[in-house]
């Protein structure tokens, strides 16, 4: 079944060098833009409260990862796909200071991966 979240090998390598120092209870949350830049925000879990309103539309690295529902209606059509790049990205994510941060891209689902998810 296609996902409609991933990572990347360099994302998955920072999610475990997260859990090796902050422990392995983690949560991602897709921010919706403003002063975080509509970034993958990592956090410990508890740090951020979901609610029913929030999305958990899969794993990454074994990390549940949320979205709003008012930004999964816009992104709905695509699969976010979690990457790890070298800079600092100025976010309220647990790898901020390290040198390296995540970002989110992502790739329109094809028509059959689409009507595939439909069908789920």
């Amino acid at each position: 079944m296609v996902e409609r979240v991933t990572a990347t090998q360099a994302a998955c390598r920072l999610i475990a060098e997260l859990q090796a120092s902050h422990g392995p209870e983690l949560i991602f949350y897709q921010s919706g833009g403003c002063c975080d830049n509509s970034s993958p925000n990592c956090y410990l879990a508890g740090e951020l409260s979901i609610s029913p309103h929030d999305i958990r539309l899969g794993e990454v690295g074994g990390v549940p990862f949320y979205i709003s529902a008012a930004q999964y209606e816009y992104w709905q059509h695509t699969q976010l796909i979690i990457d790890a790049v070298d800079g600092e990205g100025g976010t309220f994510s647990l790898e901020c200071g390290s040198g390296r941060s995540f970002i989110t891209r992502s790739r329109l689902f094809t028509a059959a991966e689409a009507d595939e998810l439909r069908g789920a």
